[in-house]
This record gives structure tokens, C-alpha cells and sequence, in this order.
């Protein structure tokens, strides 16, 4: 879990793991098969290794960027910039590979709207890029290559869309491929099918009656929440408002 200058894993139960501090707010962080760390720092990733021993660090591939997401492969890191709008994929040694999502009708790439500092990436389990784009109130599926294989969502007010000015802000997948996503402005985590198809409401507005009052027109990057999932399809919540991280687990 990334909170205030630190990394901190945490068993189901809330016990603490291995704690890492940095002189900066963490942003994001990701954990490789062979337990490498990558832990985002707005415009840097510092590496490292399996027991939280620095390895690396790799500097932004371009000017005022904020990296707000990462996911791991076996040979790739990818990093959603949501300053500069592209999911950067690296390779494991820190080099700049490609820039996806770039706007490219000739690809028929459309291009990331960011409004605010939310930007998610994952890798699914069939090889392709899951990336919201909040601007657009939908979530997209790109290759490693950066070919555009597709998208889902629709903005409204309804409980099976999104709304206000950028959300899903940020998502999870679960062990069957299903989203999990998080939005701010109303706050609220729901489930989505595989292929996009509304399920259900985790946890409502009224779970997050704090970040619901920190998000207003005045300020559209305060509020938020965060998730991840484990291998038994419990859902773990992090209201960026109160600290607080909610494990959810579906009803029998």
C-alpha cells in the first residue's frame, strides 16, 4: 500500500510486512514474479529487490511527468504518466521501450484524456493492457505493442456508468479477468464483467461520506479512491481521504 512517503504490505488481516520510506510521496507500485518492488514516485521509480533493498533508480523519460500506475511482466514494466498521458513500458533494466496511447488515427489510437492525476494500468491475463481513461469514462485494452484492441464504458449519472469530469480513476482486476474500479467525485467501487458488463456495487457513497466532501469543482484532485485484489477474489480498498483500507469480500 502506498500512503504519505512510505510502501507498506500488510497481511489480510492488517499486520505489517516490509515497510519501505522515501524522502517523497509514493504514488503507485507494482511487485514482479520474482518479488522486484516498483515503487512510483511522481516523476521517478525507484527498484527494489525482493527483502526492500534499493536496486535503482530510474529517471523520468520525459519533462513533468507523474506517474500515478504500474504493472510488471516477466520482461516489462509499464508506467501510466497521467502528465503527459502515455502508459511508458520499459524494460527491466529502466530503458524507455515504447510510448503507448499516443493519439494516432492512422493506428486508430484515440488518445488518453487525463483531467486529473488518475492514471491506472494492468496487464491481464491474456497479455493485454487493461487502461482507464477517465476522460473518456471508459476503459480501453492495448498491446504491448501499443495497438488499440478495443474499449468499454459509457459516462452517466447512472450506477452502470461513469460520471462527472474523469472517472474511473482507478481499477483492479480480479483472478477471473472481472474490473474492479474505484471513482471519485461521487466515490464508489464497483464490479464489471469481463467484458464490461455493470455487476455490481461493492461499496457506495455512503461508505465514503469523507472523500465525497473532499472532491469538488474547486479542486478535482482531492478525494479518490484506490483497490487491489488478491488470489481469493477479496477486494482491498484505500480511501485516499481517511488512510482507511476496507477488505471487502463477496457475499455467500
Amino acid at each position: 500500500m502506498c500512503s504519505g512517503n512510505f510502501l507498506t504490505a500488510m497481511t489480510p488481516d492488517g499486520k505489517r510486512g516490509i515497510e519501505i520510506s522515501v524522502p517523497e510521496p509514493t504514488r503507485c507500485c507494482a511487485v514482479a514474479k520474482d518479488g522486484t518492488i516498483y515503487l512510483g514516485l511522481r516523476d521517478r521509480i525507484e527498484v527494489f529487490d525482493a527483502k526492500a533493498q534499493p536496486k535503482a533508480t530510474w529517471p523520468s523519460p520525459a519533462k513533468k511527468s507523474w506517474f500515478t500506475g504500474i504493472a510488471a511482466t516477466e520482461n516489462a514494466v509499464l508506467v501510466a504518466d497521467a502528465a503527459n498521458r502515455v502508459i511508458c513500458r520499459f524494460d527491466k533494466t529502466g530503458k524507455l521501450v515504447r510510448r503507448i496511447g499516443i493519439k494516432d488515427e492512422d493506428r486508430n489510437v484515440p488518445g488518453f484524456i487525463v483531467p486529473s492525476p488518475f492514471f491506472d494500468v494492468e496487464i491481464a491475463r491474456d497479455g493485454l493492457l487493461r487502461v482507464n481513461n477517465p476522460g473518456r469514462h471508459r476503459m480501453e485494452l492495448y498491446t504491448l505493442d501499443g495497438d488499440f484492441e478495443g474499449s468499454w464504458g459509457t459516462p452517466s449519472m447512472g450506477i452502470t456508468g461513469f460520471c462527472g469530469c474523469c472517472n474511473p480513476i482507478n481499477f483492479a482486476l480480479l483472478p477471473d479477468g472481472r474490473f474492479v474500479t474505484c471513482e471519485k467525485g461521487l466515490p464508489r467501487v464497483k464490479i464489471y464483467s469481463a467484458t464490461g458488463e455493470f455487476e455490481s456495487v461493492v461499496a457506495g457513497v455512503e461508505t465514503f461520506s469523507e472523500n465525497a466532501r473532499a472532491c469538488g469543482p474547486a479542486d478535482c484532485t482531492a478525494g479518490g479512491l484506490d483497490a487491489a485484489v488478491d488470489s481469493e477474489g477479496r477486494i482491498y480498498i484505500l480511501d485516499l481521504v481517511t488512510g482507511d483500507v476496507r477488505v471487502m469480500k463477496a457475499k455467500a
